[in-house]
């Protein structure tokens, strides 16, 4: 009888303690964290981590939106962010508990999308451009009618992401890559329709795994992937167009419906410490506005064209913006690209 009365004192004691053990709940993109550094939180704060991934901003959106879906930590970008902030889908950061902002270069604060730097907090940023295999193309891809050319047939990747591949399309028709005028999201709907029985495979992550095996010549990416893959190859390099690009910033949030609001705050504050955010960089492989990190890093960042390009290459890059209503358009265009065929 003592064996049992203490083996169910032990058995209580176990099931209290898991059932009051902290964990917060992470939603972020896929790769977009080093593992390691979830396991260093857990360690370091006896907080779990329940990480979950997603491909774009619009599924993470969706998830958020239908209001079935709780998580502590998201990862939204720039545009979104300001789309979630107009729906109160995001709560206020509180900046006392996120002490580590210090090593944030102000330059990535107080951006369009967050003027007041109220709801997100920066995370990473990088441009849209074509990363091309050295020993497959003749020429160096310098503009984006290069995922127009029929050498490349069922030779190039595209993103499976409406925003920026709608948003690159317009500026391939000469148009701004935030246009909501029906001319110019009919003429990028033609242009991507048309262009479709070219293209190997609409991808997001697997273009990493595509272009290093050398499947494809030519792929539309973010600038991150480019680093990674031409970290892995040799034979790749990557280019901003000469007709310019996006310009993106990827931020951390809390959403309005958290359940362990203190939690997310520790997780944000970690991240944002210099030798996490630099060992983050070594896995994601894209741009930081972590000063503290980049000095750790050193010159492996500050000499990349990719993660660090020249002036004269950012002034012709633009952010997304949020379009409200008009979004419904960007849905509708999409949704008749990807039913053709």
């Amino acid at each position: 009888m003592k064996k049992i009365a203490v083996l169910a004192v032990l058995l209580a004691i176990c099931l209290f303690s898991c059932a009051s053990a902290e964990k917060i709940s992470v939603y972020n993109w896929g790769d977009y964290i080093d593992p390691e550094t979830i396991k260093m939180f857990e360690e370091e704060t006896g907080i779990s981590v329940e990480y979950m991934v997603f491909e774009t901003n619009e599924d993470m959106y969706a998830k958020i939106a239908n209001g079935n879906s709780s998580y502590d930590v998201i990862f939204p970008s720039d545009y979104m962010v300001e789309r979630m902030i107009h729906e109160n889908l995001l709560q206020k950061i509180n900046w006392d508990n996120i002490p580590n902002v210090v090593n944030i270069d102000p330059r990535f604060m107080n951006r369009s999308y967050d003027p007041e730097q109220q709801y997100s907090v920066p995370y990473t940023w990088g441009t849209m451009g074509i990363l091309y295999n050295k020993n497959m193309v003749e020429e160096i891809p310098h503009s984006w009618q290069t995922m127009l050319d029929e050498q490349y047939a069922m030779n190039m990747l595209m993103l499976n992401s409406p925003r920026d591949t709608i948003g690159i399309a317009l500026l391939m028709c000469g148009y701004n890559l935030n246009s909501t005028d029906d001319e110019a999201l009919e003429a990028a709907k033609k242009m991507l329709i048309e262009q479709k029985p070219m293209v190997l495979a609409y991808v997001v992550d697997e273009v990493k795994d595509k272009m290093i095996a050398g499947e494809a010549a030519v792929a539309m990416v973010w600038s991150g992937d480019a680093t990674y893959c031409m970290d892995e190859s040799e034979d790749l390099n990557y280019v901003v167009p000469e007709e310019g690009s996006n310009i993106f910033f990827d931020t951390i949030c809390i959403p309005a419906n958290a359940k362990n609001v203190s939690g997310a705050e520790k997780f944000i504050n970690f991240l944002c410490r210099g030798d996490v955010a630099a060992k983050n960089y070594e896995y994601v492989g894209y741009a930081i506005p972590n000063t503290e990190a980049i000095k750790i890093i050193g010159d492996e960042y500050n000499e990349s064209p990719v993660n660090n390009p020249p002036q004269e290459v950012l002034d012709k890059c633009a952010v997304f913006n949020y379009l409200g209503e008009e979004t419904k358009k960007y849905d509708q265009v999409w949704t008749e690209i990807i039913s053709e065929y």
